[in-house]
């Protein structure tokens, strides 16, 4: 998926393996627990492919039942270079995103942002243009959802405990758009899923949370 405008983003968007993730959601049964996350990339990833200051997505996983979903979204996969260090996977993802579309300014993504408008991602994104790096923090303060950088060299994501005043530490600019609430939700807790709910999530998050019994 390809834009004229400029600049123009390559998304790269971590995965773990859906066997591991979200482990703080494990109380509302391992199925439904694998189902959400797989809806949460679906709906995270449908939201990116249609910003139109995006030119390219790019997933990271080792989960193959993952990969041939987002194959139907039409969005390409990479494998996990390394699952033990997630800031070092963003790196091989956005040299890949690079390789693959030259000169894209890379952005980091967290894959669990189910209630993602693409305008108020296409906002942070027009936002962070001023910036040599950048990133959004999640909504509870103290972790990122989104990172930035102007080129590939200057990307150094601090994805981690304490995000955000690692990225601060870095030298990078906290975005401080306004009405941009869909890019700051993660969920990481069932607290954090009602949340999300309450904003109104994609189609897919939708759909398992009803089966489920959460919406």
């Amino acid at each position: 998926m390809s834009h004229s405008r400029s600049p123009a983003y390559g998304v790269v968007v971590p995965v773990k393996p859906l066997a591991v993730a979200k482990s703080r959601l494990a109380s509302l049964g391992d199925a439904v627990r694998r189902d959400l996350m797989t809806a949460f990339v679906v709906d995270t990833v449908s939201a990116v492919l249609n910003c139109p200051e995006v030119a390219r997505v790019l997933v990271v996983t080792d989960d193959q039942t993952l990969v041939r979903g987002l194959t139907d979204l039409g969005v390409a996969a990479i494998p996990d270079g390394d699952t033990s260090d997630l800031n070092a996977s963003l790196v091989q993802g956005a040299a890949e995103l690079e390789r693959r579309e030259s000169g894209v300014r890379p952005v980091a993504l967290c894959g669990d942002l189910p209630a993602l408008r693409s305008q108020e991602l296409a906002t942070v994104l027009s936002q962070s243009a001023a910036h040599a790096a950048s990133f959004v923090t999640d909504a509870a303060g103290t972790g990122t959802t989104l990172y930035t950088a102007e080129s590939l060299a200057r990307f150094v994501p601090r994805f981690g405990a304490a995000s955000r005043q690692a990225h601060l530490d870095s030298g990078a600019a906290e975005l401080h758009a306004t009405g941009v609430t869909s890019v700051r939700q993660d969920v990481d807790t069932p607290t954090d899923l009602r949340a999300a709910l309450a904003l109104g999530v994609g189609a897919r998050t939708a759909w398992v949370a009803s089966r489920a019994g959460l919406a």
